[in-house]
């Protein structure tokens, strides 16, 4: 085998690897997939009727709950990531003469896999209770592309922390605040309608941008100030994750 396709083939391993991984875990799968519907049904029905945004409810929602559903299954990843690196798992790679730069690239091209599947089914069941977008094909494309950017950058991130963290436990727990942020943000209802201080941190965290980016594309009123932010915000994420992840993969490995 060439030096050219052994890395290539060694990530397609991992990957299969880590998402094996992931269905034989229940509570992977109820994490990453499962939960963020469950929270969809809980806002729409529960509280949908409290929430004056101008629009149904479903609508205004749905882009803030596909945020969610890309967080929710990041812990996953992390515990993933510091169990390979703090149980001798990639020593036992590089024994193996395993490439070592496929050993990330299979933990990220797995969760990307698994997170836009969870997408994929908060946008069903949107559908399912009364979703009704009004952006064109064009508009779902960047949608899509805007998912598929965010996804990309919290992985690296939530990589990083994986890899930075002791243990498996604090792994795990690093992610918390990439869960709760979208809590302060406009994804549940708009940041104007918060209070002092909350409101401010809501308007200028990276979620909230990315979130409404979402929403006007799949409204069908795209705002560039939005778009152009939110990729900002991916980029200088992906970035960062990447950078630190490297480092203490090559640090640690």
């Amino acid at each position: 085998m060439s030096t050219t396709t052994a890395p290539w083939t060694d990530s397609a391993t991992m990957v299969r690897r880590n998402f094996k991984h992931t269905v034989r875990n229940p509570v992977t799968v109820f994490n990453a997939i499962l939960l963020p519907i469950v929270l969809m049904l809980m806002f729409v029905y529960v509280f949908g009727d409290a929430f004056s945004v101008g629009v149904d409810y479903i609508d205004y929602a749905t882009p803030g709950l596909i945020l969610m559903a890309i967080t929710y299954g990041l812990s996953a990843t992390s515990t993933a990531v510091n169990s390979d690196m703090t149980k001798g798992i990639i020593n036992r790679f590089r024994v193996m003469d395993v490439s070592r730069g496929a050993v990330l690239t299979g933990h990220v091209v797995a969760t990307v896999l698994r997170t836009t599947v969870a997408v994929a089914a908060i946008i069903g069941v949107a559908f399912l209770m009364g979703f009704s977008p009004a952006g064109t094909f064009l508009h779902w494309l960047a949608a899509l592309g805007v998912i598929l950017l965010t996804i990309f950058a919290v992985t690296w991130l939530t990589i990083a922390l994986g890899l930075a963290a002791k243990t498996v436990e604090s792994a795990g727990f690093a992610t918390v605040p990439l869960i709760m942020l979208p809590f302060f943000s406009s994804a549940i209802v708009p940041a104007e309608k918060m209070g002092p201080g909350v409101r401010q941190f809501a308007q200028y965290q990276p979620f909230t941008p990315i979130i409404e980016s979402l929403r006007g594309f799949i409204a069908g009123t795209p705002s560039a100030g939005d778009t152009i932010a939110a990729i900002a915000w991916c980029v200088g994420i992906s970035a960062v994750g990447y950078v630190w992840a490297r480092a203490t993969f090559s640090r640690r490995a």
